[in-house]
């Protein structure tokens, strides 16, 4: 088995409270420590932190054309298997999330062939959720 290190990452938010219902709630993250302004997430068994920030509302800076659809950037997220991928898309739709890029599949057919979904959360971060038909062509060219 290879130990596959988790990765730390801290986004801003700018309604702590929303955040705890969307990662909470929504997704169903399980709660770290957390203070007044901030909540350590398990993300899939990585550690993602909400800090609710002041001076503006966090979102996209911009957007690249992939697919005739314009991406979110940056954007952060999980590769799952299909299931999880599945059961997760089904979630947000009960939820009534908007998803930025419905969910769908890219590279029919060929190497690296993936489902990928785009949404935000309620702060604006841009989150992409993608299923790989074979995992280990996550890196096929």
């Amino acid at each position: 088995m290879t130990h596959r290190p988790c990765f730390h990452l801290a986004i801003p938010v700018d309604d702590i409270d929303a955040a705890r219902e969307f990662y909470g709630g929504v997704l169903g993250l399980g709660q770290g420590r957390s203070d007044t302004r901030w909540v350590d997430w398990n993300f899939y068994g990585h550690q993602l932190v909400t800090h609710q920030t002041s001076g503006g509302v966090p979102g996209p800076a911009g957007h690249n054309p992939v697919d005739d659809h314009e991406v979110p950037v940056p954007h952060f997220g999980l590769v799952l298997d299909h299931d999880d991928f599945h059961d997760l898309a089904e979630k947000l739709r009960a939820a009534h999330v908007e998803f930025v890029i419905e969910p769908y599949v890219r590279f029919e057919g060929q190497p690296g062939e993936q489902w990928t979904m785009f949404f935000l959360d309620p702060a604006g971060n841009a989150l992409e959720f993608k299923s790989f038909a074979d995992e280990s062509q996550i890196f096929a060219t």
